[in-house]
């Protein structure tokens, strides 16, 4: 169904409405009904009560004086009302004209309890009420009839209202059913309106927030929330691409300078080889920076699997410290690894805990003095291992800390031509962390060294 929101919402109105009108309707006619019958009922037991009365007080007088007395008591009755009376053997003692044209014509009293029937006299249809009954040693037989024409009248007034006015009350109200849903989704139009607007050159603008604390509070409260996690995906995203142009612009300018100025003129040999080592070099970094994008890119799409199986990080923090110890020969740095005598088990990729641990590893040697000390420490618990990486270097500032982690981030104090990177190393790092559930910190005292620390959940063989 392709009908909007406030069509559907006021076609169900109407629905409900409709079909609530019509319960009501059969409802209100049932008890109207059984209304009736109950007050037609009582009103010719009432008269069968009154005639019982007159003939226990005259039947021991005589028929004459018992049919005098019914003669006086029928012309007292009004509103329609009418009765007749026979003894025992079906002779009627009194029997208006009316009941002479009763069609079809009542059966024979049998019985000692109240009984009821509906029939017609003149055209018009009555009630009556039926007992044999013994008194003063006779038996008679009592009808007393009440019309019912005022109720059905009545009856038939109720229904006539009814089919009159109930559809109009159903349009009506589905109109201003129509009306309210139009008023309350006015909101929902503006917030649409809103978004509409809403493009890459002004992210920062945010939805009205409605002053009920209704759903529509809460559905722009939420979409205000999305845009805000959508213009700071898109800062990142415009961030990343200027850093990584940044970044790139410059090695690739010093391939070209490079190679332009040796062209120039004929050189000697050692000349050419100095140029083509600073090609090399620099096209060294620039793979590894190139690498390092599509790490985060394919981090970033989801598209980065892990082959997680169970591993011994005693024997990949070995190996780190191996290759960490070839990286610090030129500085003659004091590299160590402490790990437990008993394996230490997670359920981690292999390759990428070893990239995790040379990031780390990397950076402490890079930012240790000559002769300064490196140090890897293994500890595990119930629910974790640890791995503490720890360096000698100069240390971080308080206010670095808390975005040493983010993309081409690096500390201006320690970014020297020799030792600067592009800035997504501990980028990667955390990335991998948090891709085995765990989790990466670090602590530094300027002057006195860094200290990251990476928890991974245990995991059994």
């Amino acid at each position: 169904m392709n009908l909007p929101i406030r069509a559907r919402l006021t076609a169900l109105y109407f629905v409900v409405l409709a079909s609530s009108f019509v319960a009501f309707v059969w409802v209100s006619d049932l008890g109207f009904r059984r209304s009736i019958e109950t007050t037609v009922d009582n009103a010719s037991r009432s008269n069968l009560e009154t005639v019982r009365r007159v003939l226990d007080r005259t039947s021991w007088q005589g028929e004459a004086k018992v049919r005098e007395e019914l003669t006086q008591l029928a012309l007292l009755w009004a509103n329609g009302a009418l009765f007749e009376v026979a003894d025992s053997d079906g002779n009627w003692i009194f029997r208006p004209q009316q009941f002479l044209r009763i069609n079809p014509p009542l059966p024979r009293i049998r019985d000692a309890q109240v009984s009821f029937a509906t029939t017609n006299l003149d055209a018009l249809q009555y009630r009556i009420a039926l007992q044999r009954i013994t008194t003063g040693g006779n038996v008679y037989e009592i009808r007393a009839a009440v019309p019912t024409e005022p109720f059905d009248q009545a009856l038939d007034h109720f229904r006539l209202i009814e089919k009159e006015f109930l559809p109009v009350l159903v349009l009506l109200a589905s109109l201003l059913g129509y009306w309210l849903s139009g008023r309350s989704l006015a909101p929902v139009n503006r917030i649409i309106e809103t978004v509409r607007l809403i493009g890459a050159q002004n992210l920062s603008s945010r939805l009205e927030v409605p002053r009920a604390r209704d759903e529509l509070r809460h559905l722009t409260e939420t979409l205000n929330a999305m845009l805000a996690r959508i213009e700071a995906s898109f800062k990142s995203i415009t961030q990343f691409t200027a850093d990584a142009s940044h970044d790139l612009r410059t090695p690739v300018a010093v391939i070209r300078a490079t190679a332009e100025i040796t062209l120039r003129k004929p050189r000697a040999q050692e000349e050419y080889r100095r140029a083509l080592s600073t090609i090399l070099e620099t096209s060294v970094d620039t793979s590894e920076l190139l690498e390092n994008l599509l790490t985060l890119a394919r981090a970033d799409a989801g598209a980065a699997g892990m082959d997680m199986r169970p591993l011994d990080l005693s024997a990949h923090v070995q190996k780190a410290r191996e290759r960490a110890a070839l990286l610090g020969l030129e500085k003659a740095l004091d590299i160590t690894a402490t790990t437990p005598r008993e394996p230490v088990w997670v359920k981690a990729d292999a390759i990428a805990i070893d990239r995790l641990l040379l990031i780390l590893l990397d950076n402490a040697v890079k930012y240790s003095p000559s002769g300064g000390r490196c140090e890897i420490a293994l500890s595990q618990s119930e629910t974790h291992a640890q791995i503490t990486v720890r360096d000698s270097g100069e240390g971080i500032p308080e206010s670095e800390l808390k975005n040493i982690f983010d993309r081409f981030y690096r500390v201006d104090r320690v970014r020297s031509k020799s030792n600067g990177g592009a800035g997504l190393g501990l980028a990667i790092a955390r990335w991998i962390a948090e891709m085995h559930g765990g989790t990466i910190a670090a602590e530094s005292t300027p002057g006195a060294g860094s200290e990251f620390q990476i928890k991974l959940p245990a995991g059994a063989v």
